[in-house]
């Protein structure tokens, strides 16, 4: 019985289940020719340099990002000081799939929190990594919806 036991353990864990990592270079389809930014300078620019990096042949894309930053107070202790703040950054996205003559648009939208610092040099970092890691979620999900786009048609 625990040889049997072992032999179907031993072939369970040897088997493949087929997962197969995807090639990220495959995945994104499309590649990123003009981009015209609106709004928010900094985060704009993250957007902006993270698209341009994949170069393909295939679809020609044409961007138009409009970016909003938000800030809001999130918690405040009873000292009625603030302890921690919401960041939303809203992102409208016009594009035009110039291989396909298709043209849409769609919106993105993210938040996060961030703690208040005893020293303000320390809350500006805070407020800055949230945003970096919020554009890079952004600059996500717009290939991501570009890439649904291009294989669509």
């Amino acid at each position: 019985m625990i040889k049997n036991l072992r032999l179907i353990l031993l072939i369970f864990f040897i088997s493949n289940c087929g997962f197969k990592i995807v090639n990220n270079e495959n995945l994104y389809n499309f590649s990123v020719t003009d981009i015209n930014i609106s709004g928010d300078k900094r985060i704009g620019f993250n957007i902006k340099n993270d698209l341009l990096r994949n170069k393909n042949d295939n679809d020609k894309i044409e961007l138009e990002i409009n970016v909003n930053k938000g800030k809001e107070i999130k918690e405040k202790n009873l000292g009625n000081e603030v302890t921690k703040y919401e960041m939303i950054i809203n992102v409208k996205v016009d594009y035009n799939i110039i291989s396909k003559d298709k043209s849409g648009t769609f919106t993105i939208s993210k938040k996060g929190n961030y703690v208040v610092q005893d020293q303000y040099s320390e809350t500006l970092i805070q407020e800055r990594n949230l945003i970096d890691n919020l554009s890079d979620k952004i600059v996500e999900e717009i290939q991501e919806n570009l890439s649904k786009l291009t294989y669509d048609s």
